[in-house]
């Protein structure tokens, strides 16, 4: 009787050893997997996105069109910027003092943009899902931190300016240009570069051409912006 309660004690404390080897190695190749893919796409365009892949499922067809950020007009980069991150040349993936400030806006129940710097926002929109949730922050997070290690900041800008939606299954600056100007991101004046930054935050919702309202100031306000942006070496690590 007693060497029958010694096995099923034992037993019972091996159980979890299965599931602690499944979690270990489940981790190990999530961390393996992941860095193997920032990898590769700090080399290779994204093929295509999460959010593309919702627009096919919805019957939607996209356009996108890659541009390398050397030949896009630098005007794009400094709007990005100057509407989006303004210390995106400085900090490392995270602004905790633009987090700070939409936290206590939002307690206090004012509207401030969203803490989010635009590598977060490249993390997610090359890597993730839309929505938010505690995991997809979680991850956010984590590949936020891969790719300012891995990627640099120009190689951020980049895939931030073709992966970033830009109008209703319009994906990058390159195919918003040529929807809204009708020709592509390598010769954009600060007018067309800061619309197209204005419409960034609600892609869906706004338009560049004849802009009205909101983003129509919004977009004044981004192209005075522009040059105090390239003059204070905001924009130093995109060229």
């Amino acid at each position: 009787m007693a060497a029958s309660a010694k096995r099923k004690s034992t037993t019972s404390r091996s159980l979890p050893r299965p599931l602690f080897r499944w979690l270990v190695r489940a981790i190990l190749i999530f961390v393996g997997g992941s860095i193997l893919w920032v990898i590769v796409y700090r080399f290779v365009p994204p093929p295509i996105t999460l959010t593309m892949i919702g627009d096919v499922v919805g019957g939607r067809s996209i356009s996108k069109d890659w541009m390398p950020l050397s030949r896009m007009d630098p005007n794009m980069a400094r709007a990005a910027i100057a509407a989006e991150d303004g210390n995106f040349c400085s900090h490392h993936g995270f602004d905790f003092t633009a987090i700070r400030k939409a936290y206590s806006g939002n307690e206090a129940g004012k509207r401030y943009r969203g803490g989010s710097t635009i590598s977060q926002q490249t993390a997610k929109n090359a890597f993730l899902w839309q929505g938010r949730s505690w995991l997809r922050k979680g991850l956010e997070t984590w590949f936020t931190g891969l790719i300012e290690l891995i990627w640099g900041k120009q190689r951020i800008m980049e895939v931030y300016l073709n992966v970033a939606e830009t109008g209703l299954g319009t994906y990058g600056a390159n195919a918003g240009a040529m929807r809204y100007f009708h020709h592509d991101a390598s010769r954009l004046s600060p007018t067309e570069a800061a619309r197209i930054a204005a419409i960034l935050p609600l892609p869906k919702k706004r338009d560049a051409i004849a802009p009205h309202g909101f983003v129509r100031k919004y977009g004044d306000r981004i192209t005075r912006r522009l040059g105090p942006v390239r003059r204070g070496g905001y924009t130093a690590c995109v060229g």
